[in-house]
């Protein structure tokens, strides 16, 4: 077993206004948020990082995001897991569904909405985060081998990523 949990934080791409007529829950993906999902998605496979479990939002928008990162790591994507409490979030139910994890799985990526996941990620940075940008990432690698025991004192490393980042 590792002594490192690594936890994605992903905030789903720009999605679409242009039909009032739909559900939030329904609204989907910009072409532009298609594109940073795949750019932000290589970044990640450019590193090696394959997650070991995949959760998201049921929103349209969140799944989408999902199924693009999973597609690109070489990710299952019949393997994602849809949490409906991701949608529109909590961050203590996201906190809690990511301690509740089962210790075996050493990688997680997490998608879902703000200001919910941008919570999240503030729950665990020393230098808070005013907003997690859309195909943004708050990687979180933490010093134990407990998904329970995750918390701010024991994080090792944090990258923070967005599609306007540069190098």
């Amino acid at each position: 077993m590792s002594n490192q949990k690594q936890l994605f934080i992903v905030r789903h791409g720009k999605s679409s206004w242009k039909y009032e007529s739909i559900e939030d829950i329904d609204r989907h993906l910009k072409e532009k948020g298609i594109q940073d999902a795949y750019a932000m998605a290589k970044r990640l496979k450019d590193k090696n990082i394959k997650p070991d479990l995949i959760i998201t939002s049921p929103a349209a928008r969140a799944f989408h995001t999902a199924s693009i990162f999973a597609r690109t790591l070489n990710y299952s994507p019949e393997n994602i897991t849809i949490r409906d409490h991701f949608y529109p979030g909590d961050d203590s139910e996201i906190i809690d569904t990511i301690k509740e994890q089962d210790n075996h799985l050493n990688s997680l990526m997490i998608f879902g909405h703000n200001p919910a996941f941008t919570d999240t990620a503030n729950h665990f940075l020393s230098e808070k985060l005013d907003k997690l940008s859309t195909s943004g990432i708050a990687m979180v690698n933490f010093n134990t081998d407990s998904w329970k025991d995750i918390d701010k004192d024991n994080v090792d490393q944090v990258e923070i990523d967005y599609p306007k980042k540069k190098g």
